[in-house]
Parts: C-alpha cells; structure tokens; sequence
C-alpha cells in the first residue's frame, strides 16, 4: 500500500549556501576521558563542513606542507590512515600542529611522524578531533572554503570542527552513523529545528540495520537515499505537518478513525498519512499513534521512527522495501517506487527527478558513487 498520494504537497525548493556567523569561543576546554569516542581505523578519506577533504596540499611529503580543505577527488593527498597512536597519517607523513603550538589560529601542517603530542588527535562524540597538547579542535578556518589551511581553534562543537573518519563513525557520526552532524547540516541548511540530527541518532536504535549493512559504501549508498527522499517529502526538513490537511486519510477499518475523521494527514520526514500506516507504524513502535497522531509532529525521535518504519516495510506497489532496494543494490529508483509509485513510469517524471537530484547532491557530500538504476 502506498504511504504517499499523489496529491501530496511538493515544496519548491531553492538550495542555498547558509551565511555563517563567527564562530563562538569556549574558553577552558578540558578533554574528558568520557567524551572520547573510540579510535577509528582504516585508510580513506577525512571529510568536514560542506564536504571538503582534508588535503595534502599538492600531494607534497616535504615538513611544513599545508594540510587544507579541498573538493574531495580521491588522490593520494587525501587518503589518511587512521594509527592506532591517534596519529592522521598521509603519504607516510603526519598531520601535525606547527611547532606545538597552542593558540588559536596555530596552523596545521605536514611533519614527520615523531610521536609528540602535536601529532595526536582524539575523536570525539560530537565529530571534533582534539589535540590534547593544546586542548584545541582541529578547524576548518573560519568556514575558509575549498584551498584554505586548517588550523587549531578552541572546540566550540561548531560544523567547522566536525570531521568523519575513514571508517564513518568516530570523529563523525554519533553512535557510527556514516552521516556526521556537519554533513546532516550542510544537506539541510534551512531544516526546521523539529527535526534535530539528536533525534535521528536516537531513532536509529529502533532500526539497527539501517545504513550499516553491505560495507561503507552501501551504507553511506542508504543514508543519501533515505535522506534524499526525506528531502523531497518534507522541502528540506522544513515542513512537519501536510500543508493541506484537508483530505480524508480514513479508511475502512476495524478500528476506525479515533482521532477524527480529517485527523491522519501527512506528518514526519517521510509524510506518513492515512490511518491504516498510523495504526500500522504505532504498533510497530510501542506507541498508540492511531489514537495520538500528532506525537509524529510532537516528539523529533518517534517522527524520524516513523520514516524508518516505512523505509523498512512499505514496498508502494513494487516488490522491495526502500532498505532491501539499497542493500541489494537493486538502486535508488525503487526507493522511489515504494515511496510513491505514482513518480514512475512516466508518472510524474519532474517529481522523480527531484528525488534523484537529491540523491546524487547528497552522495556527492558523503564521497561516495550513487551507483546504478537511479530513476523508476
């Protein structure tokens, strides 16, 4: 059964580079032994605001080299192994704090590994990556952009300072997930406040094979198509509720339609609708949202429960869950056919478009291909 109609509000949409303000400073930063995450490893990519790789500037070995954010392309200069000694290797050079220094706006640099506290970096939950001889966060300069040279500037839990790691988690992603904060603010700049990357995090616990299964590259493959399709539903995260809630989502069932007749319009990341997927989503989740449909506009963690709730079992009228599309690779299209089939075959082809749009806009922040059958 479809989870979405087809006179279903679309937003316009129009991205746009969010204006940042200065970065506010903490003073007194101490790294605490329980807000260390757990050491990553492995070789690959350090991603952070807006996308941007940390760079080896001109694939260089020589001490002193610029380290820089830059247009992530794959190359050597960008491949960091993650050492079991918090170091950030590159071309069998450190990722290193220039003469040890401890004030703001010291410059980061390549150096030879040495082992001093200027070399080591501790990830922490939030995606900031501190260097515990200055107590200072490694920083994309003042939201610098593409070429400019990180440095070390007091963690202020800003997307600046929030990196994911090789393997996705640690210094990334809370709780592993292969979206860090950073990546989440930088695919919805003008989200509603509703819907809170705390509130993701906390739903993924209910679907612990969400975006982590098939290897990293499936995984980050499964987080931009949910994500995309979240985008299209909602303009953005800006909408919570249907903007026209006059349509009657009541169906014949036993049970009927306690919270009123007009009452099960569409709500959440994914715009559930109709009491059927209410009574449906609430009984899956322990909560009586027949009864109490706003707690999908009320509580951020049962919305986003919600939207996996259908990623894992709404199949529209196609044969795969939007899950087992992405993990089988059978492709983003059919993501969009168990969302809302009426997009296919010709069906609304601008509305599919969207979504792949979307799609390849949110693969290309995570660093990794969309792979194949895009389209439905």
């Amino acid at each position: 059964m479809k989870l979405i109609e087809n006179s279903r509000f679309r937003a316009v949409r129009r991205r746009a580079v969010a204006v940042l303000g200065a970065v506010a400073l903490l003073a007194g930063f101490a790294v605490s032994t329980a807000s260390v995450a757990q050491a990553a490893s492995g070789t690959g990519q350090i991603t952070g605001y807006q996308g941007l790789c940390l760079d080896d500037r001109s694939a260089s070995t020589a001490e002193y080299n610029p380290i820089q954010v830059y247009t992530c392309n794959g190359t050597g200069a960008q491949q960091w192994t993650v050492g079991s000694n918090s170091t950030l290797q590159v071309l069998g050079m450190c990722l290193d704090v220039a003469a040890a220094g401890t004030a703001n706006g010291t410059l980061v640099d390549l150096y030879t590994c040495n082992g001093t506290g200027a070399q080591v970096w501790q990830p922490q939950s939030n995606g900031e990556l501190v260097n515990p001889n200055s107590g200072k966060c490694l920083d994309d300069s003042g939201y610098g952009g593409s070429g400019t040279q990180v440095q070390i500037w007091a963690c202020a839990d800003s997307s600046n300072q929030q990196w994911t790691l090789p393997n996705g988690s640690s210094g990334g992603g809370t709780g592993g997930f292969v979206v860090s904060q950073a990546q989440f603010d930088q695919m919805f700049p003008n989200r509603n406040s509703f819907y809170t990357y705390s509130g993701l995090v906390t739903a993924l616990s209910s679907y612990p094979s969400f975006a982590t299964t098939g290897g990293t590259a499936v995984e980050q493959q499964e987080a931009a198509a949910f994500l995309a399709n979240v985008d299209h539903e909602t303009g953005g995260l800006v909408y919570i509720n249907e903007i026209d809630q006059s349509g009657n989502y009541c169906a014949a069932e036993s049970y009927g339609c306690p919270a009123g007749t007009y009452a099960y319009y569409g709500r959440g990341p994914l715009q559930i609708s109709w009491n059927f997927n209410y009574e449906a989503a609430g009984n899956a989740l322990g909560v009586d949202l027949l009864d109490n449909p706003n707690l999908v506009s009320t509580n951020a963690a049962i919305s986003w429960e919600t939207a996996l709730w259908y990623w894992f079992t709404g199949t529209g009228n196609g044969s795969l869950t939007s899950h087992q599309a992405m993990v089988t690779s059978a492709g983003f299209g059919d993501t969009i056919r168990a969302i809302n089939d009426i997009e296919c075959n010709g069906g609304n082809t601008a509305e599919m478009q969207d979504r792949v749009n979307d799609y390849q806009s949110f693969t290309s922040i995570l660093g990794v291909s969309p792979g194949g059958n895009l389209t439905c």
